[in-house]
């Protein structure tokens, strides 16, 4: 199979919101995080508390630290991800050497841990979303999670515990307590850049007033439905299942419509990451 090679426009999309997003993320540690002794998770946290005890600039502990996840990212992931993650934690590393005398504009705590995790949340989820990595850890926990029974969020949390526990002695209890809070505010900021503010949904309804509910949404709501066949296992009734793909935002509306025509409707609700093809198109909300 002939794997699909990137244009030069990808190379430069991708290069340019790369770089964008490690200024971001530079200008949120420099500027905000570190003057406030507050620190990122992951393999930049642990950086940036080995800047704090040493004499050597927080770029140069990024590079060192992070190679090494460039070469298993090269041989075990493959050579796009790898030369996008090299390029953002370069890009990186040259962003926070330039920043370094950058002067802070946040004296407050709680705003540096608001704005510091925007800032970081937002630069990261940008480069993420343009196939870039700006931290080895989400590479070591991908490799990690072939090999163990753990899921790659069980193993960034296992990782990033030890770091902010090292954080207490080094920095304090109440500064690493607020560089949790910043992570937190970070991940979050992270997922609403990534999958966007609407963010996508589906619902399996199962009802004995399927066909009302189905017309209402498509009506009401501008989404259209898919029916599925399903059978009880208790009762053996076939009856039909409807599927139905829609936004975050609309959400409370669509459970509204549900619970006005049959209270007591089984419903299941998931996140989606993305939705391709077909006919999936918004209409207007009557």
């Amino acid at each position: 199979m002939n794997r699909k090679k990137l244009t030069v426009k990808n190379i430069v999309k991708r290069a340019f919101f790369i770089t964008i997003g490690s200024l971001i993320m530079a200008y949120g540690l420099e500027a905000i995080l570190i003057p406030n002794q507050i620190i990122d998770g992951g393999i930049t946290g642990l950086s940036m508390i080995l800047s704090h005890i040493t004499p050597i600039n927080l770029s140069i502990f990024l590079i060192i630290l992070n190679l090494p996840f460039f070469f298993l990212g090269y041989k075990q992931i493959g050579r796009i991800f790898a030369f996008s993650m090299l390029y953002g934690i370069v890009a990186l590393s040259i962003a926070t050497s330039f920043m370094h005398d950058v002067d802070s504009i946040v004296h407050d705590k709680l705003l540096a841990v608001v704005f510091g995790g925007l800032a970081l949340g937002f630069g990261v989820g940008l480069t993420i979303k343009n196939g870039g990595v700006l931290d080895g850890t989400e590479t070591l926990a991908i490799l990690i999670e072939k090999r163990a029974p753990f899921s790659v969020g069980e193993i960034i949390m296992f990782v990033n515990v030890i770091i902010f526990s090292i954080a207490v002695f080094v920095f304090g209890l109440e500064n690493a307590l607020f560089s949790m809070l910043t992570y937190y505010i970070a991940f979050k900021t992270i997922d609403v850049v990534e999958k966007g503010l609407e963010g996508m949904k589906s619902v399996y309804i199962i009802s004995d007033n399927n066909t009302e509910i189905a017309e209402a949404i498509t009506e009401q709501l501008g989404r259209g439905v898919t029916y599925l066949h399903g059978e009880g296992s208790y009762c053996g009734i076939d009856r039909r299942v409807i599927l139905c793909v829609f936004t975050r935002l609309e959400e409370t509306k669509l459970k509204d419509i549900i619970r006005e025509l049959d209270p007591q409707a089984f419903i299941i609700t998931s996140d989606i990451a993305s939705v391709h093809g077909g006919r999936f198109k918004k209409k207007d909300i009557h």
